[in-house]
């Protein structure tokens, strides 16, 4: 990458390279992730430096943070304006992520690509994008066509070298029959499912879900559960530490790249010790002086 950015099928130019921060430079996600759906949500009220603070003290690498959705729009702008130096300077990375609906591909790539554009104070931007393709049980007008619509052009909006990962539900019997995932995931460089593992135990369902998604030849950055899914059918509470060591260790021998959980808000003292304690996926990032340093960023923020 460098040099002036080359124009795109949608008339916008593809985003420049993240500008070199140590130890941070636009790639896939590797290590401990978490995701942030609504940072005011969070135990730390959306601060940033609390929240970058809170995940090197739990031996993460990389955040997921919500930048829109077909329904609200690029709405979060004023979070990443925050988040992304304070996560740089830490060495952290940000990825944004959006919920299409896929009523309208065509607006649901622009919205992303907007995202992918946006320039926090300092030039720092998101270091990859994960669309959260979901179903029609959510009301996603889900078809291989309009994921191929979608998938294909946010790929030709941003160029072949940005770093897309995308969303998917784990391959359930179920989803095996209704879900496209030839059609969701072919332009994206990863797939990360959503291995939640409700009544199973979480090895097999981490097992079930890295023998489905090989055929699609791509590497995997899987989600893990940190919330209470009583209220969808699972086991009420949030899973313990056991369960999510064992999800850890199931992906860590499918070899994927890294994993992550749902989510931030959700998540109590228990999962978050989990996490940290969890002996694959550790960081490799100098954390010296890591407190001055997102300290200093947040005071010119």
């Amino acid at each position: 990458r460098g040099g002036r950015p080359a124009p795109t099928a949608l008339g916008r130019a593809a985003p420049a390279a993240l500008p070199a921060i140590e130890g941070n430079a636009p790639a896939l996600p590797t290590g401990k992730g978490m995701w942030v759906w609504l940072p005011e949500e969070t135990p730390e009220g959306g601060d940033a430096t609390a929240m970058v603070e809170h995940a090197l003290r739990h031996d993460l690498t990389h955040l997921y943070v919500r930048t829109g959705s077909s329904r609200r729009g690029f709405h979060g702008a004023a979070f990443l304006d925050e988040i992304l130096p304070a996560a740089h300077a830490a060495g952290l990375r940000v990825y944004g992520w959006d919920f299409p609906y896929l009523v309208n591909p065509a607006a649901d790539v622009n919205r992303a690509v907007a995202a992918i554009h946006h320039e926090a104070p300092g030039g720092h931007r998101l270091d990859g994008f994960v669309p959260d393709v979901e179903t029609p049980l959510e009301g996603v007008n889900l078809t291989a066509g309009t994921a191929s619509a979608y998938a294909t052009g946010l790929r030709a909006a941003v160029g072949p070298d940005y770093p897309l990962v995308v969303a998917v539900p784990r391959p359930s019997p179920t989803m095996r029959r209704i879900y496209p995932y030839e059609a969701v995931t072919a332009p994206f460089d990863a797939v990360a499912p959503m291995v939640y593992w409700l009544h199973v135990d979480p090895s097999d369902e981490m097992d079930m879900t890295a023998r489905h998604l090989a055929a699609l030849g791509k590497p995997l950055v899987p989600i893990g559960q940190a919330y209470d899914a009583g209220p969808e059918g699972g086991p009420a509470g949030i899973p313990d530490r056991a369960a999510i060591h064992d999800f850890m260790e199931a992906a860590d021998a499918a070899g994927s790249l890294g994993v992550s959980f749902w989510s931030w808000q959700h998540a109590d003292d228990e999962a978050w010790q989990a996490i940290a304690d969890g002996a694959q996926f550790r960081p490799r990032l100098p954390v010296a002086g890591v407190r001055a340093a997102v300290t200093a960023v947040a005071a010119t923020v």
